[in-house]
C-alpha cells in the first residue's frame, strides 16, 4: 500500500468520509492508502495542545481490512505527528470497534476509558520511533533510513 497525503477535497478521500459518515474537517492532516490507484483507507491527525495530537478518521474499506493497512496507516500517521513536534497522540474509539481497540493496545497506546469511548494516549519518543519503524524523524520531512 502506498501512504500518502491528500487534501480533504480528493475524490476518493472524500468517498471514505462519507463511508464514515463524516465530512471533512479543514483542522485535519489527512494520509490516504492507495492500492492499484484507488484509496481503500485513510486517517488523519490535528493538533491539540503544545506537543499533542488527535488521531481522527481512521478508516479501512471493508474488502481491505485483515491486511495490517490499519496499522500500517497508524504508523504513518504517527511519524507526521512525530515530525511535526507533537509526540503525545490521543483517540477515543467507540467500545463497538473490538478491533480497532486491540488495534491501538496491541500498537502501544494505554487505554483511559470514558463513559461513552474508549481514550488511549501514547507518546513517542524520537528514539523509540526509530527502533520500532526505521524511520529517522528530524527536522523537516521524516526520511526512511
Amino acid at each position: 500500500m502506498l501512504i500518502e497525503s491528500r487534501p480533504a477535497t480528493d475524490p476518493g478521500l472524500a468517498v471514505l468520509l462519507t463511508a464514515q459518515r463524516h465530512a471533512f474537517d479543514p483542522a485535519l492532516s489527512y494520509l490516504a492508502g492507495v492500492v492499484d490507484g484507488r484509496v481503500v483507507a485513510c486517517g488523519g491527525w490535528q493538533a491539540l495542545g503544545p506537543g499533542a495530537a488527535e488521531l481522527k478518521r481512521l478508516y479501512v474499506r471493508p474488502a481491505f481490512r485483515g491486511r495490517g493497512l490499519a496499522r500500517q496507516l497508524v504508523v504513518a500517521l504517527e511519524e507526521e505527528a512525530l515530525a511535526a513536534g507533537r509526540p503525545v497522540l490521543r483517540l477515543e474509539v467507540a467500545r463497538c470497534l473490538t478491533d480497532a481497540i486491540e488495534l491501538f493496545r496491541s500498537s502501544g497506546y494505554r487505554e483511559r476509558t470514558s463513559a461513552a469511548a474508549v481514550v488511549f494516549e501514547k507518546t513517542l519518543s524520537f528514539d523509540e520511533f526509530f527502533v520500532m519503524t526505521g524511520v529517522a524523524v528530524g527536522r523537516g520531512a521524516p526520511l526512511r533510513a
